[in-house]
This record gives structure tokens, sequence and C-alpha cells, in this order.
């Protein structure tokens, strides 16, 4: 795939960490080996066990993957898949449209990057290469013209939904996107049936987000494949935080 960022260092607590984009069959196939380890076998979802070792779907051959390597050990540690609004409308969807009536949306399709399957590996996750991912998000929008990020964030079901309710309904009045965003899952969770839990975990992908002026644009989706409560979120390209860029002094060309 053509490389749409350059190439960004930065070192973090004596690690070298490299940002780039993946170009070669193999380097797909990396991102879809951590992937694997992540979601299917850390998470114990034994339905979604591959001999091949591999998370992979329809989409991956037709989006962009943002990789983090350990520069000492070359070994992907981090990866974010980005959907460009062009190649959407060739494959005429969205990974999200799974789970959600996107309906509301179609006026902002062609301004929108998608990016899912957010993963870093259980040794990495210090803060730093949601960092460097999170700033080659924003380039990625840049060279694609780009003014929405959107995607889907998920709470694991694992505590029956109880977190997952006390999330949604600890984050709802606050951060809830304006009517003209909002969109409908397929199948819901079912947040009015479960007790909430009392204190609220919220995981650290949607905190970023929430903190770089993104918006929930509903109730949760169910994905019962991952176990989990999907938030459908959104945000502007203009509310995402120049500390992602910054924070550890990358420098892209």
């Amino acid at each position: 795939m053509q490389n749409l960022i350059a190439s960004a260092e930065v070192k973090a607590n004596s690690v070298k960490l490299v940002l780039s984009v993946a170009s070669t069959a193999e380097e797909l196939r990396e991102v879809q080996r951590l992937r694997y380890k992540v979601f299917i076998e850390t998470m114990g979802l034994t339905a979604l066990i591959r001999e091949d070792g591999l998370d992979c779907d329809e989409f991956d051959e037709h989006c962009d993957h943002l990789i983090v390597r350990d520069a000492d050990t070359l070994k992907v540690v981090g990866t974010y898949r980005v959907l460009s609004a062009a190649r959407a409308g060739k494959i005429g969807r969205l990974y999200s449209e799974n789970e959600f009536d996107l309906g509301r949306l179609n006026n902002v399709r062609s301004r929108m990057v998608e990016a899912g399957r957010a993963c870093i590996h259980p040794k990495y996750r210090g803060g730093s290469v949601i960092m460097l991912l999170w700033s080659g998000l924003a380039e990625y929008m840049r060279r694609e013209r780009c003014d929405y990020l959107v995607g889907c964030a998920s709470i694991s079901l694992a505590d029956g939904g109880h977190n997952a309710v006390a999330v949604y309904q600890a984050l709802a009045g606050k951060h809830m996107a304006p009517s003209e965003y909002r969109v409908t899952p397929h199948l819901p969770f079912p947040i009015h049936q479960v007790e909430a839990a009392l204190k609220p975990q919220v995981p650290p992908l949607i905190k970023g987000y929430l903190r770089s002026g993104a918006w929930i644009c509903g109730e949760p989706a169910w994905d019962p494949d991952f176990e989990s409560a999907d938030i459908f979120l959104m945000m502007p390209l203009a509310n995402l935080d120049e500390r992602y860029a910054k924070h550890y002094g990358v420098v892209t060309a």
C-alpha cells in the first residue's frame, strides 16, 4: 500500500519506537498476528480461534495500517487500521456499518476517516505507543483532507455488562453528539435491562478519544463475537489535541 505518512521516531523510557504504514504483505501479517494475540488469545475468545493465528477480515486489504515498531527488536508493538473516505466509497460501506446505521452521517461521508482495530502489545502499554499512533492518525487525516475521525470502541462484557452500562451512563450526558450526528445500533446492547456497576472503569482508548473532543454518537451496539458493547465515536480533526503529535517530539516530513 502507498505510504501516506512519513515515518517518525520517538524515544521513551529507553525504548526507541518507529511509526510507519504497512507496505508489504508480510507487514500486514505482522499486524494481524499482533491483533490475534491481543484480541483473541488474551481475551480467550475460543469461538474465533484460527489455525493461522491471524485476525483478519475483508476490510484489511482496503485499509492502511499504521504500525509502531520497537526499533531494537523490530517487533510490531502497536497498530491502528484506517479506512479513507475514498476507499470506503469504493467498497460501499464502513466497517462500523456492520453494527450501526450511519444514515445521518451521509452528508459528511466524503470527509470521514474510519479508524479501528487499535491494538498495543501488553508489554508496551505505558502511553508512548498510543501517542505515536494518534500522531499518525492526525497526519493521515490531514493528508486525506478529511475533517472527521470515526470508529467503534469496545467495552468488555466479561462482568455481565455492568461496567458497560456504567460507562455509557457516565459519559452520555457530557459527551453525546448533536442530534444530526446520532447513529443507531443494529443489535442494541440492553442498557436498560442491566444494572450499572457502582464505579465505571472507562477503557483507556475511549478516554483518549473523549479527552481530544470526541462525541459519543448514540447507545452501544452488542458484539456477540468479541463479547463487547461497542460505542460509535466521532471526532472533528479540529478537536484533535496536538499534544498527541508533539508530546514526544514527533517530527514528520
